[in-house]
């Protein structure tokens, strides 16, 4: 069933499946630029160009590649390699988008199962969280070399996020809810925060002053004051809640549901849901068990987002091995495009390789 799943995905159109009576030149114009996708179970990274779906190029990653970051330029794309449940990994595949290819392999050496990642703006280093060792790293991309940590105290510290003038860091804890949040100027552990159970997407908002963390056990979303740390506001959503983004205004907050397959749209300023946008990507019949959450049924799995502008969003859906378009301004899925197997991580460069 799992090959013929994955023939038939293959098989799909890369162009984008557009509904009728829309302007398809117009919508074009709009996306330019490069997706960027970790395919878990194939150990690669696709390139994908947004306009049309085409596969620009497929490299070779470390094994099961969960997230994608890329420079604030656009010129590097970094690749974490988290490994599989018996083989722990410690790498990031380090590529040149325009050139399409890898530049470097950057060994964490005791620092195992790198995952989040958040790109410290005008610099050449990368936070990357490291659960194996419970760290927060910041790594220096150009020299290939850790240069500070951060001890989290914390099991699972899965994703980070940081404020925008990047002198704080927050990681969130799977395992007991906690985020710990950190002073990136003096090294400082400043605080763990309770968030809720199963604490795992999160995201600044873009005016720096809150940090908003998903409750994947008890679907919710919290409200954090990133300065204070004072809980703002609980708010519920839908089944397992597993990543989160704003768009770049900051007037919309993003959250893939994995279990209840849907993509939930809340206003920032009033802190009401106001879309939930269910994903239609095909999903196979039965249960592969190798796969990621086989357990859940019935849904394509969303999990990796990013939101390029204000108007598209894409999703990773890991069950249906593919990448869904929506579209904001009318809070729908415009179309689907194949991504590799288990796409997961996924991320945008404005730059094309050549």
């Amino acid at each position: 069933m799992k090959k013929l799943f994955l023939l038939t995905m293959m098989l799909l159109p890369l162009c984008l499946l557009f509904s009728c009576g829309q302007d398809i030149r117009s919508q074009e114009e709009e996306k330019s630029g490069t997706l960027i996708v970790a395919s878990k179970s194939g150990d690669d990274v696709y390139f994908i160009d947004r306009s049309d779906g085409e596969v620009l190029q497929i490299l070779p990653t470390g094994l099961e590649p969960h997230e994608v970051e890329v420079s604030g330029d656009g010129r590097l794309a970094v690749v974490t390699n988290y490994g599989d449940r018996e083989f722990p990994g410690n790498t990031l595949s380090v590529y040149d988008v325009e050139k399409g290819e890898l530049l470097k392999t950057i060994d964490l050496g005791e620092h195992t199962r790198p995952h989040g990642m958040v790109w410290v703006e005008g610099t050449d280093n990368l936070l990357v969280t490291a659960e194996g060792s419970r760290h927060l790293l910041l790594v220096d991309v150009a020299q290939g070399e850790i240069i500070q940590t951060f001890y989290t105290e914390e099991d699972v510290s899965h994703m980070v996020a940081a404020t925008p003038c990047f002198t704080r860091a927050f990681v969130p804890s799977i395992r007991t809810g906690n985020v710990a949040v950190f002073d990136l100027e003096t090294g400082e552990l400043l605080d763990h925060v309770y968030s809720g159970e199963g604490a795992e997407g999160i995201d600044v908002h873009p005016g720096g002053q809150e940090v908003w963390v998903t409750n994947r056990a008890e679907n919710t979303i919290t409200v954090i004051d990133a300065w204070s740390l004072e809980t703002l506001a609980s708010i519920p959503c839908a089944d397992f809640p597993i990543r989160a983004k704003f768009t770049p205004d900051g007037s919309l907050f993003l959250v893939s549901n994995a279990r209840s397959g849907d993509i939930g749209v809340f206003d920032w300023e009033s802190r009401e849901q106001v879309a939930s946008i269910e994903l239609t990507p095909p999903v196979p019949e039965g249960v592969d068990e190798e796969r990621y959450f086989a357990d859940f049924e019935d849904t394509s799995i969303p999990i990796g987002l990013v939101v390029p502008d204000n108007r598209w969003a894409y999703v990773a859906n890991t069950r249906s091995d593919a990448v869904s378009i929506i579209d904001l301004e009318n809070m729908r899925i415009e179309g689907h495009f194949a991504a590799g197997q288990e796409p997961d991580g996924i991320h945008f460069s404005p730059l094309r390789p050549q």
